[in-house]
């Protein structure tokens, strides 16, 4: 009687019911004898399928593949099928068409493999606790952001510690500039608790003096650097692979941002705050997950120092006569007071710090210059007093739309102009923002107007004012005392000897 041959499922069967239990138990259980167990586990067990050395079918290519695609394959190895079955379609007119793309692309693979130029090889890496901390930017545009309706492009800055996948994140407002790599790194070794031996990041300009042959650092990052005791390393230009450890980490954090947006119904925050708050929590389910290697890591971190150092950088400017700096090829207005002061400014990654003398004066949201186009940051307020002594200086001035603030005052702005711009309507236009700067009921103020305009009647200053300032003025009570005029006589005296 002929031996039943033993099939590849069978197999895999016992192989499965081997792990947990005997040789003898295992072969009952999927039917074969002991001497097949053995043999199997021997590797003594010959396929019963030989491979095929015949054809089923003729070659739809008939040795069109090796005398025209191999020659092309060999020159440029990328070209794809697609393109290939189109040389095929042009040497033999009628002969092929889509249906043998599967085909070609099958016989393209197998002359790869058999045949194909050397490809790169990935040697994993075995990383040691607090050897490496890794940083990079990552564009997040594509996750479609918006901030109170806005349009919200920006980039976040992203720490790694590589051991155990410590994750810090900062939102980046401007370029990929020193400050916010300063701001950013200093605040993820200050979150985690230690310095790493070494800091690698990409070519970065705020970073490195790509321009030159040789590795090296620019001066604010060399002093960061040995400041922390830190060591600067960067990987290989255009080796973005490298960077593994923070690449593929940039696209897994925004999948779980793009989840945790989906969960949320929207993608539109309130303020920047609000969406900083949503990112911070998303990366604090991060850190928990790896909070085991991250307690084993922290002990190999170095200690910090006593205190951080600078995260930004320092421009002295002098007040113009128009009440306005310029910083970074950005304009901003500043209380008329300051005119003529000179300045100290700490250039933030997203504010400017003005000091005059060893005080600060002034704190400003920082913008960025888009290109050639020219960038203002205008507050009303800082100089609105000054021109409501000149209210007619406001038609032409080249601030003028600047200082009107978005909303319902520039659709005012627009109702008035409807007939042409004259003299009572920029002292109108300025007594308002006055209004609005001394009771600070711009949003209020702009409603009411704007309403009263679109039922086509203009409220007076005085019926503003009467809506909007204060109730009751309260005069407080002044109570003197009249000195006699012998006490007088006496001081005169004592004065004179």
């Amino acid at each position: 009687m002929p031996e039943i041959s033993i099939t590849q499922q069978q197999v895999k069967l016992y192989m499965s019911y081997r792990k947990n239990n005997s040789q003898v138990k295992s072969a009952a259980k999927v039917g074969i004898s002991e001497r097949s167990a053995r043999r199997i586990e021997k590797g003594e067990r010959q396929s019963q399928h030989q491979p095929r050395k015949y054809r089923t079918r003729k070659d739809p290519f008939n040795g069109l593949f090796e005398k025209h695609l191999v020659p092309l394959l060999k020159l440029n190895p990328e070209l794809q099928p697609i393109t290939l079955l189109d040389v095929l379609a042009d040497k033999a007119p009628d002969q092929f068409d889509a249906s043998h793309l599967r085909t070609l692309q099958r016989r393209v693979k197998r002359w790869r493999v058999q045949e194909g130029p050397e490809q790169e090889v990935i040697f994993l890496q075995h990383h040691t606790p607090g050897d490496m901390g890794i940083s990079d930017y990552t564009w997040m545009n594509k996750l479609n952001i918006t901030l109170n309706g806005n349009e919200f492009k920006h980039k976040i800055y992203h720490y790694r510690l590589v051991y155990s996948g410590w994750t810090y994140v900062q939102i980046t407002l401007g370029g990929e500039s020193f400050e916010s790599l300063s701001s950013g790194l200093q605040n993820a070794f200050w979150r985690s608790g230690g310095v790493p031996v070494s800091h690698r990041t990409d070519s970065l300009s705020a970073a490195f003096k790509n321009h030159s042959e040789k590795t090296l650092l620019t001066e604010r990052y060399a002093k960061l650097c040995k400041y922390y005791g830190v060591s600067a390393t960067r990987n290989n230009k255009g080796v973005a692979h490298e960077n593994g450890a923070i690449e593929s980490a940039h696209g897994h954090l925004k999948r779980k941002i793009d989840q945790q947006l989906m969960l949320r119904g929207h993608r539109d925050f309130s303020n920047l705050a609000d969406y900083e708050t949503f990112i911070n929590l998303i990366v604090a389910k991060i850190n928990r997950q790896c909070k085991t290697r991250f307690e084993q890591e922290k002990p190999h971190l170095q200690a910090l120092p006593n205190r951080r150092t600078n995260d930004f950088s320092d421009l002295h400017v002098k007040v113009s006569s128009s009440s306005t700096i310029t910083v970074k090829r950005v304009l901003y207005t500043v209380p008329s007071r300051l005119v003529g002061a000179a300045l100290l400014i700490h250039i933030y990654d997203d504010r400017l710090a003005l000091f005059h003398g060893h005080e600060v004066t002034l704190t400003l949201p920082r913008l960025y210059a888009q290109g050639s186009i020219r960038v203002r940051c205008i507050d009303y307020r800082h100089v609105i007093h000054s021109l409501a002594k000149k209210p007619n200086a406001f038609r032409n001035s080249l601030l003028r739309d600047d200082l009107i603030p978005d909303g319902d005052f520039t659709l005012i702005w627009q109702q008035l102009m409807q007939d042409g711009l004259c003299d009572i309507d920029c002292r109108y236009m300025v007594d308002l923002l006055v209004l609005a700067d001394n009771y600070d009921c711009e949003s209020a103020l702009g409603r009411y107007v704007l309403t009263a305009l679109e039922q086509g009647s203009r409220l007076s200053i005085k019926q503003c004012r009467d809506v909007f300032g204060p109730d009751n003025i309260e005069i407080p009570w002044l109570v003197s005392q009249q000195h006699s005029l012998t006490s007088y006589d006496c001081l005169i005296g004592e004065l004179h000897g």
